[in-house]
């Protein structure tokens, strides 16, 4: 019985833990602070709609499941659907504590990080559901038991999410489930996907309704034809119910001002008349009007509500005419440039540390008035910007887009926007430089675990945390106007602050929790480096290693942040010029350091995980990811940039043998002692087919280059051809006297080529089967082979302890790494696979002088 409970409670734990990596947001904390920032949900404001006939036929109606409500900026979508969400908690089946009927809903916003991406939305929807119904979050453990926190956050966050999205819609104690999603409009990344995953479900999932919202986009519109489970919303088509609700809005939201300006009765009547007249059934214009008059004095605000134009598009010119004229009028244009250019929402202590008319970086004494008066100034933005949690933002994604549109961008960006990048890039190596140190923290154990990090209050880093993680980004789009590129030379900015802080960013970083677009930063500054190469080999040299240091350290330096200084610094190479710089960082407690290797070797990555040899590793064809097979009798896919754990693909019940990627990396086929083969999709890792008709081990397998047939080669001494959209079986090539070890396809998908223990090498017609050709010559047996880009036979590889280039010998294996079980190549990368379940990846420059051996 204890050891149940004991269970219980270590599985109660690993809920929540999951549950927390998880959230990237609650959009129930999220609908709150939309209804408080815009005044409190009316109920008056929304109730046309659930008297509405297309709104009563998607409600009603089991065919209709998805409603798309419509309309242009300003008119209420959000808190419409707000009133909505409200509606249906109402309901009894939604409110019950049965668990058999759910309601989630997600609120996009493109100037929000956390919140206007595709995978954000499936974490926010999932979050919910798994919240409310714990026993749903089964689906989502199966995934994350497997690999961690980074389900949720790398390159296939989205495709593994989407699969556990639609394993929990079709779980089958759900009898009606509720999924609101609203601006669509503003869901900046992968909206055509997320559309795209809406229409796959509505067949499959019967018992699920759909509302989204979005602007009049052509994009949205092409994705949503109109079906019988579709049903369209226009609010312009509702112009009369809009209207009604805006002048609910009018009436409540005049009212509280009047009293707060204690407005006569006339004085409120002639304002209410002219809001009624003139908002163009627009709650934005409304809300708008209203923040300027309460800035105004009573004597002069009916003439100045008189002064705004009707419709959104003329009041946003008026406001920025506004701005133009203020004492403030270049202030204010600085805090506009700054908001819509960088990539999140700021704080306020991070907006005033960018620019010194806001605060000198020599006076941090006053940074407390500094935010202060930066608060007053926001004030005179013309009502572009609102505060929320000491967090900046545009009042609406209209006021951003309207701000960035070709005039309007010329009056804020005065020297353009390439300039502000930059003063952003440079602005954001001064901040880091003031306030990166070692243990910024003051941790002190060594060995402390992230998960141990408890964030000091103040907390140092508040500052400089946009900086750190977007200042290369800043630099990119800086360099990607038409300038020359000069930042990267060794006596200027970056490479002075790489020398100095380069292993205080890394341990910044891990407290953040972002070590891997750490990685990804350095690969983005080697590239640029590379591109625009000025002839400064320090800088490419400095940037080249610390890629080969953050790559080869990641894991450890996410897990414990100042091992930074211990491990990765004490066993990097001798001649690393990260080492050698950063010396004096490793504790002096570490006497006698070990013996390690001078330079780095090819070897890029260790992946570590399987939990028995690695038999067979292959490349995607865009070089991403590496798909490995092992004596587990798993699958595994690795993102080949950061050496992160991506997916592992169980099912096979013996060895996995042999793997590859389809042409279009959307799929992976795997063959094992099991003798069979298998089909992935390389996304989700869901099984798509299992193929069957082998008698003995599976040993190789292959796509063509069409992606439409697969082929393996057996134990059983034959190779076989299988169709790879059905699984069915196509040829079945008989003529090898012993195990056939290794297959493939010619580059135009007309040959396939065999090599066997019978120490032969047989080509094939793939159409007809026919036996083309038998080559003779080895006195070993073939263990594999492949065609060259233009379709000439060789083999490739690994063999006699070199890695060899057609028969150049081009580099010695030492002693750990002689003897791969398995081998793939790619665009001058090798990858070997051991039977101790290290796989190593290797890459070779291209162009380089390689010594040949005979």
């Amino acid at each position: 019985m204890g050891t149940a409970t004991e269970a219980q409670v270590k599985d109660d734990s690993e809920n929540r833990i999951c549950l927390q990596y998880l959230r990237t947001t609650d959009p129930r904390e999220d609908k709150k602070r939309i209804e408080d920032t815009k005044g409190g949900i009316l109920k008056d404001s929304y109730t046309w709609i659930l008297e509405n006939s297309e709104f009563q036929r998607w409600h009603n109606d089991k065919q209709s499941q998805l409603l798309w409500i419509r309309g242009d900026p300003g008119k209420g979508k959000t808190m419409l659907l707000c009133g909505i969400i409200d509606k249906l908690k109402e309901a009894p089946s939604v409110s019950s504590t049965s668990g058999c009927c759910l309601l989630s809903y997600f609120f996009c916003q493109a100037t929000d990080l956390r919140i206007n991406s595709a995978t954000a939305v499936l974490r926010g929807l999932i979050y919910l559901l798994a919240d409310q119904q714990p026993a749903l979050l089964q689906h989502v453990r199966k995934k994350y038991d497997a690999t961690g926190k980074e389900l949720f956050v790398d390159t296939n966050a989205w495709f593994a999410l989407s699969e556990v999205f639609m394993n929990i819609l079709q779980d089958p104690s759900l009898e009606r489930t509720y999924v609101i999603i609203d601006a669509l409009d503003e869901c900046v990344t992968g909206l055509q996907q997320l559309l795209q995953f809406i229409d796959k479900t509505l067949p499959v999932c019967p018992h699920v309704k759909w509302i989204i919202s979005s602007r009049n986009w052509p994009s949205i519109e092409e994705q949503q034809h109109i079906s019988d489970q579709k049903v369209q919303l226009r609010l312009e088509l509702n112009e009369d119910s809009i209207s009604a609700a805006v002048s609910t809005y009018i009436e409540h939201r005049l009212g509280e001002l009047a009293k707060r300006k204690k407005y006569n009765a006339e004085l409120e009547y002639s304002i209410h008349k002219y809001l009624s007249l003139n908002a163009g059934a627009t709650f934005l214009w409304v809300a708008l009007v209203l923040e300027e008059l309460d800035r105004i004095d009573r004597r002069n605000a009916l003439t100045r509500v008189k002064m705004f134009p009707p419709e959104l598009g003329p009041l946003y010119e008026q406001m920025m005419a506004q701005v133009s004229k203020s004492n403030n009028a270049d202030l204010c244009k600085r805090i506009l440039s700054i908001v819509a250019v960088v990539k999140r929402p700021i704080t306020l202590r991070e907006l005033v540390s960018f620019d010194d008319t806001l605060h000198k970086l020599d006076c941090p004494q006053n940074i407390s008035e500094d935010i202060e008066d930066l608060e007053q100034t926001i004030g005179q933005c013309g009502s572009f910007l609102t505060i929320r949690e000491r967090t900046v933002y545009f009042v609406h994604q209209s006021a951003k887009d309207f701000l960035l549109q070709g005039n309007k961008s010329q009056e804020i960006f005065r020297s353009g926007i390439d300039e502000l990048n930059h003063a952003i890039f440079s602005r954001s190596l001064r901040l880091m430089s003031r306030v990166l140190r070692r243990d910024v923290y003051s941790l002190r154990a060594p060995g402390i675990t992230i998960d141990d990090v408890k964030q000091p209050d103040p907390d140092p880093l508040a500052a400089i945390r946009y900086s750190c993680l977007y200042w290369v980004d800043h630099l990119l789009d800086y360099q990607a106007g038409e300038v020359r590129i000069k930042d990267l030379k060794d006596s200027t900015l970056v490479y002075s602050f790489l020398r100095q802080y380069f292993l205080y960013w890394l341990e910044a970083l891990s407290l953040m929790k972002y070590m891997s677009d750490g990685v990804i930063m350095i690969r983005k500054l080697e590239n640029l480096q590379m591109k625009q190469f000025d002839g400064s080999q320090y800088v490419h040299d400095f940037i080249h290693d610390a890629r080969r240091f953050t790559v080869s350290n990641r894991s450890i330096i996410e897990q414990a942040p100042l091992q930074v200084y211990c491990s990765a610094l004490v066993f990097a190479p001798e001649k690393s010029i990260v080492r050698e710089t950063f010396e004096g960082c490793i504790p002096s407690w570490i006497q006698r350091k070990p013996k390690v290797e001078t330079h780095w070797n090819a070897a890029l990555q260790t992946l570590k995980g399987h939990t028995d040899w690695v038999t067979s590793v292959a490349f995607s064809p865009d070089g991403k990811q590496v798909v490995s097979g092992s004596g587990d009798k798993t699958m595994r896919l690795w993102d080949a940039a950061t050496g992160a754990l991506q997916q592992t693909l169980k099912g096979h019940t013996d060895w996995v043998t042999s793997v590859a990627f389809s042409p279009d990396g959307k799929q992976v086929v795997s063959g094992s002692g099991d003798e069979t083969m298998r089909l992935w999709d390389a996304a989700t890792g869901a099984l798509q087919q299992t193929l069957k008709g082998h008698t003995d081990w599976v040993t190789s397998v292959a796509f063509s280059p069409d992606g439409k047939q697969v082929v393996s080669g057996s134990h059983d001494k034959t190779v076989r051809l299988w169709d790879a959209a059905t699984g069915a079986l196509q040829q079945t090539l008989k003529g090898h006297t012993d195990w056939v070890s290794s297959v493939a396809f010619s580059p135009d998908g007309k040959q396939v080529v065999s090599g066997s223990d019978d120490e032969t090498v047989r080509l094939w017609d793939a159409a007809t089967g026919a036996l083309q050709q038998t080559l003779k010559g080895h006195t070993k047996w073939v263990n594999s082979v492949a065609f060259s880009p233009d379709g000439k036979l060789e083999t490739l590889g690994v063999s006699d302890g070199w890695v060899r280039e057609g028969i150049s010998k081009i580099l010695w294996l030492t002693h750990d790494f002689q003897s791969p079980t398995c081998q793939a190549t790619w665009n001058r990368s090798v990858v070997l696979g051991y039977s101790s379940g290290r796989v190593l990846s290797f890459r070779f420059a291209p162009g380089a002088n390689l010594i040949t051996q005979d």
